[in-house]
């Protein structure tokens, strides 16, 4: 039996060192990355930002606890609140913690306000994580599936369709929050467009509801803003981040503002490693860097120079479909099913791959150069083509 449980399906490839874009097996094949280990490594491989930050850190100190006040955290915490407008952070190891700590704050509101059984709003096709709050309010059943029962307290509404959810929340008086992503990244990249999102925004706002926005996947420069939801002219009250914080150094963060910043009291969450002086110092990097060589603005502009050439390249495609996503968070839309795509990418030196199974999505990091581009879609062209 293998020494590590069977929760994954690999690809037969093993990786042993990367840089920037591209990253090396140990065959010594060297594959152009556009997947970025899932939207994580945003500034590349072994960035000397972040390879820095790291080896000084950890030369220093590594762990204290969060008894006792820590540098790097209060740094982190600063520069992530003043990039977002939100007030303040809790720092944990995942994105799912970040979500569990959202979700936590939510139904202690409720309680706050004398609902004794508050219940979340969440979407369709939704990807929260996979603890158990998280994947109660993911919209996957085969995620779910062998884990029951599902926890109370989530009502699950279609995604994008603003009408049903005023109608469900204003049927339902235990209702204290809407949770969703502007775009879902495990759901075929299905993207929220500005009059759903503010509509949610004003929903909330009307009926005293906290908005719960995931950006663990959209964040950190990947959509052409630091966070997607400031493409729109709004705040969330809470917003929760990860994959991209760190560049590889597991970190998540839960960032709220006004109210919702008050709710969580010494004694109500914690966490062991959450916040540590490691993945702090490497969060500073990763921030400060997309922050000073402008790598949000970056990724919208690669964005749109991969959606025109792969819009051109494919009129005219029959298994064609649409383009989803925004910035770097994109997903080619086809019109059959294609998971194959993801071993066929390797024999063709490409990292992508496959959600809802028929989207191919591309992750490249933020840094991503026009020629490095023009070898994805010259790649993701291949691939589409021989499908036909």
């Amino acid at each position: 039996m293998p020494a590590i449980m069977n929760t994954y399906g690999r690809l037969p490839v093993t990786f042993t060192s990367g840089q920037g874009s591209w990253i090396t097996a140990t065959d010594g094949r060297q594959y152009l990355d556009a997947l970025s280990g899932i939207a994580v490594c945003g500034l590349g491989h072994a960035h000397p930002a972040v390879t820095k930050a790291i080896q000084e850190q950890a030369g220093n100190l590594v762990h204290t606890s969060n008894l006792y006040g820590i540098v790097r955290q209060q740094e982190l915490a600063d520069a992530l609140t003043g990039v977002s407008g939100m007030d303040n952070v809790f720092f944990s190891n995942s994105g799912a913690e970040a979500n569990e700590a959202a979700i936590k704050i939510a139904r202690k509101f409720g309680h706050q306000k004398g609902i004794t059984e508050p219940v979340i709003i969440v979407m369709t096709k939704a990807f929260h994580g996979r603890t158990m709050a998280t994947l109660t309010a993911t919209g996957n059943a085969k995620a779910q599936e062998g884990f029951g029962p599902m926890l109370s307290g989530f009502i699950r509404v279609p995604f994008m369709d603003l009408d049903t959810l005023t109608a469900v929340a204003k049927a339902n008086p235990n209702v204290v929050a809407v949770m969703l992503e502007p775009v879902q990244g495990e759901g075929g990249l299905a993207t929220a467009d500005a009059a759903y999102l503010k509509g949610v925004r004003q929903l909330c706002d009307d009926h005293n509801y906290l908005m719960l926005l995931d950006e663990i996947q959209t964040g950190n420069g990947r959509t052409g803003s630091y966070f997607c939801y400031q493409q729109f002219g709004f705040l969330p009250d809470v917003v929760t981040t990860a994959k991209g914080l760190g560049n590889g150094v597991p970190i998540g963060a839960c960032l709220a503002r006004g109210a919702a910043a008050e709710i969580l009291q010494p004694g109500n969450h914690g966490s062991t490693y959450g916040g540590n002086p490691l993945a702090c110092a490497a969060g500073v990097a990763v921030v400060n860097t997309i922050v000073n060589e402008k790598l949000a603005e970056h990724a919208a502009h690669m964005g749109n120079y991969l959606r025109k050439a792969f819009t051109e390249q494919l009129a005219g495609n029959p298994l064609f479909s649409e383009i989803r996503g925004r910035g770097l968070m994109m997903g080619i839309v086809l019109k059959q099913d294609c998971p194959q795509l993801m071993a066929k990418a390797l024999d063709k030196q490409l990292l992508l791959n496959v959600t809802s199974g028929n989207v191919i999505r591309l992750l490249p990091p933020l840094n991503l150069t026009e020629q490095e581009a023009d070898q994805i879609i010259e790649r993701v062209m291949a691939l589409i083509n021989e499908l036909n």
